[in-house]
């Protein structure tokens, strides 16, 4: 049964057909009942070597949800080869300012208050426009120069709608398809949904920032501007005004003033401590998140998108990137084995030769050639395609990498990130270690061990008594001694049988030799006996075997079930 294309997803549903035309998923679409859709909609084939840039460029003209579906992909190496995952990394979205007069409205709604009454200053034309809001320049009322985020209005529900007609999709896929039934589309738009509806409550992007500025502290090179509690709602974020530019677009003349490689240094060990350390990741740090301030410091914008990574993540992370840079290539590919789902056609033996070989690329490249990022992002590739389904948490490590490799060699173009990794690697393991001995960690370990010093004497007694009194039992879930014992008379019986059936039939041969009057069918009658006996044991013994197989073949199959 295919799709229905009525109805008021019917835009939605030939704009992602023309996609999956466009990018030769022509058969997919076939499947999926949606070819009917294109009918109107003719789309020409592009060249190979585009493909990835026109699939982000399509995506960007599709508005906010697919923006951030391309986002979705470009985390999952197993999904899409390298080229894809690039060029979706790097996906923003960049569309035309909506009028001041409804930023206005939507402002005083939200704030109980007209916007002259909240701030002194407000610019009516916005410093930066996305899909999901934009931008504008003020001051409160004491003076305080702050950036005030407004969601652009009915963009929750655009972006419901749209989630619905993705949401039908996957479902399809999911039950028709066989790319459906191995990644489970449903479950992985459900995981996406959750994150863009968060990325639209600007409270919590709020709180995103005070999280990253008390981790960063310790970074004097590092800001993270702090929101304004009392002016923030979830569809208005009110923080300070950072004054500054992409660190991608700084003119030569600047690059001379600032202390490029200390920047560098200072920024790539932030995110390793944010990956590694905090399990709190600033998961969008592209180009147009990255400011270079006045004041010669870099700082990280827009936190609408975090990754929280779990300590033993974090320790598989931090092995792989040390193997890496190191150019230990078994390691590095035990860990990737570990950090994703083994599937039933797993090659061990391919993905560990193609990790050897990525390895070594690296080792015998110049800092100018060498990008970690690309190498986790294609580590995660072979992977996928070697049968591990990777953990999205790989993906995101190097797509986080890969943008900081820019950033990195835009501030200081010799800057080695491998270098980096290694030169960092013992403070990285200390910080894990204090945050392991924290006042919570030592306080629940104290909890635990109060509770085993409580039950320890009484435990000891109760040991005690039972071997007083001779009762004391260790019970050993290994083989069942009972069971063992009979399948061993079992297995004695029958060969005993099977030794007087042979004697038997060795009798009957020797007693055909000896003349009697006795006979049977004209043969010696106590040869004849011996033999029939002989062969009803023999039919008794097999039926015997058979039967008792079926028994043991039924127990276990109820045992199973």
């Amino acid at each position: 049964m295919g799709i229905s294309v009525s109805g008021e997803h019917l835009k939605r549903y030939k704009d992602i057909a023309a996609l999956f035309m466009k990018y030769g998923r022509s058969e997919l679409v076939k499947n999926a009942g949606l070819e009917e859709a294109l009918i109107e909609a003719p789309v020409a084939t592009p060249s190979e070597e585009k493909l990835a840039e026109q699939l982000a460029a399509d995506l960007e003209k599709m508005g906010p949800t697919f923006i951030k579906v391309g986002q979705l992909l470009s985390t999952r190496a197993d999904l899409l080869p390298l080229p894809y995952i690039e060029a979706l990394a790097r996906l923003q979205d960049r569309v035309g300012p909506f009028p001041f007069m409804e930023v206005e409205g939507l402002v005083s709604a939200e704030l109980g208050v007209r916007l002259s009454k909240a701030f002194a200053e407000f610019e009516p034309e916005p410093v930066a426009a996305a899909s999901l809001g934009q931008v504008h320049r003020a001051s409160l009322r004491d003076g305080r120069p702050v950036a005030v985020k407004v969601q652009r209005p009915g963009i929750r529900e655009q972006i419901l709608k749209d989630l619905e007609a993705l949401a039908e999709i996957a479902s399809f896929m999911d039950h028709h398809t066989e790319i459906g039934r191995r990644y489970g589309f449903t479950l992985m738009l459900e995981e996406f949904r959750k994150t863009l509806l968060r990325e639209l409550d600007y409270r919590l992007e709020a709180r995103n920032l005070e999280v990253l500025a008390e981790n960063l502290r310790g970074f004097d090179r590092v800001v993270v501007p702090l929101p304004v509690a009392d002016y923030t709602t979830s569809r208005v974020l009110t923080s300070d005004y950072i004054r500054g530019e992409k660190i991608t677009k700084l003119s030569p003349l600047v690059r001379t003033e600032i202390d490029g490689d200390v920047l560098a240094s200072q920024l790539f060990r932030a995110y390793l401590q944010q990956i590694l350390v905090d399990g709190f990741v600033h998961a969008d740090p592209h180009p147009g998140n990255v400011f270079l301030t006045d004041d010669k410091r870099v700082a990280l914008l827009d936190l609408g998108m975090v990754a929280r990574i779990p300590p033993g993540l974090q320790e598989k992370l931090l092995r792989l990137l040390l193997a890496v840079s190191e150019g230990r290539a078994e390691e590095a590919a035990t860990v990737a084995i570990t950090l994703g789902d083994a599937q039933p056609l797993f090659d061990e033996k391919g993905l560990s030769r193609d990790v050897s070989d990525l390895v070594s690329q690296i080792v015998g490249a110049t800092v100018g050639q060498m990008q970690i990022g690309r190498v986790v992002l294609m580590l995660a590739r072979m992977s996928g395609e070697r049968g591990i389904r990777v953990d999205p948490a790989l993906t995101m490590l190097g797509k986080t990498l890969l943008n900081l490799d820019q950033v990195g060699r835009a501030l200081d173009p010799d800057f080695d990130p491998n270098a980096a990794i290694r030169r960092n690697a013992a403070d990285l393991m200390r910080q894990r270690m204090r945050k392991s001995l924290s006042p919570g960690n030592l306080f629940a370990g104290v909890m635990e061990l109060k509770e085993f010093a409580e039950k320890l004497p009484r435990r000891i007694n109760t040991i005690l008594d039972r071997v007083g009194s001779n009762s004391l039992e260790v019970k050993v879930d290994a083989i069942d001694e009972k069971t063992l014992l009979e399948g061993f008379i079992k297995v004695a019986n029958r060969i005993t049988m099977g030794l007087i059936l042979a004697s038997l039939i060795v009798g009957a041969a020797l007693l055909m030799r000896v003349e009697t009057s006795f006979r049977i069918l004209g043969y010696p009658g106590l040869a004849m006996v011996c033999f029939l006996g002989a062969a009803a044991g023999g039919v008794t013994l097999v039926f015997n075997i058979l039967w008792s197989d079926h028994k043991h073949r039924q127990r276990t199959a109820r045992g199973g079930d």
